[in-house]
């Protein structure tokens, strides 16, 4: 159905163009119709069509909706802003395992988070510089909320929560910082980041956190403890070439110096004599 619309007073000007308010006549005006108008007509007739109200820009309003609600979830992960290349998101407890066994003696900071603290999204930015002024440094981060469990078995109860880890020294401190202390990450990081070398191979967590991952049913995590080594019974003695020569062999008595055995042949016979 076409309506008859009229001029009636100018409403702006954009982009040098008068733009004009145009109304229905009361005697064709309906009530459950309504219209756009978009340019300046001048006084003539022309045909408007009704714009449905189910469409915006010839999208669907539900569309539109769910683009909105996707674009505010994206903006509201700010612990994946400013990451930089040596900062990694740990996916489950095999990860975190993994990741500490193969730094090798590259220094490990694992950084337990939550979407929610407030505390952990006022130090993200600052991590962030940290770990771009350190890239030989490897930072492990770990969702609190998607690893609430592994946390738990990790008796990490504090957010935010820092451990650093180093090839085979393993676990080198642990502790938990704001913003306002953001001195003590640091002082931790020179520390422990300049570069050294560990005897033997990289041990990541230790023994009792590996068996409460073991043991949390909750994770698909397998840990089977290494065989204890019998220890060597410690022989007391001097080692000579390949043998051991024990203190308890009895050696025969060494031959006397010759002053002192004359000596002692005359005092056997002055005996004899006086007897």
């Amino acid at each position: 159905m076409a309506e008859v619309v009229c001029k009636s007073n100018v409403f702006s000007l954009c982009n040098g163009t008068n733009i004009t308010k145009y109304h229905l006549h009361k005697r064709y005006r309906p009530t459950n119709l309504s219209f756009r108008s978009i340019s300046c007509f001048h006084g003539r007739r022309v045909l408007v069509a009704p714009s449905n109200p189910a469409f915006v820009g010839g999208t669907s309003r539900k569309a539109s909706n769910i683009q909105m609600s996707i674009g505010i979830a994206k903006a509201q992960r700010w612990w994946e802003k400013g990451t930089k290349a040596n900062m990694r998101q740990v996916v489950g407890a095999q990860d975190l395992v993994d990741s500490l066994h193969n730094a090798g003696d590259k220094l490990v900071v694992v950084d337990f988070y939550s979407p929610g603290c407030g505390g952990c999204k006022a130090l993200h930015p600052k991590l962030c510089q940290l770990a771009e002024m350190n890239p030989d440094v490897q930072f492990l981060q770990v969702n609190y909320e998607e690893h609430k469990s592994m946390c738990y078995s990790l008796n990490v109860h504090v957010l935010p929560f820092f451990r650093f880890y180093r090839g085979a020294h393993g676990r080198l401190c642990s502790f938990s910082c704001t913003n306002a202390t953001i001195k003590k990450f640091k002082d931790a990081l020179a520390k422990h980041s300049p570069e050294r070398c560990s005897l033997g191979e990289p041990k990541g967590l230790e023994e009792k956190e590996l068996a409460a991952l073991s043991s949390n049913k909750d994770l698909s995590f397998t840990y089977t403890p290494k065989p204890e080594q019998p220890a060597l019974p410690k022989e007391e003695g001097i080692l000579t070439g390949q043998a051991v020569v024990s203190d308890t062999i009895q050696h025969p008595p060494l031959p006397l110096p010759r002053p002192l055995e004359m000596n002692l042949k005359n005092t056997k016979n002055k005996t004899l004599v006086s007897s």
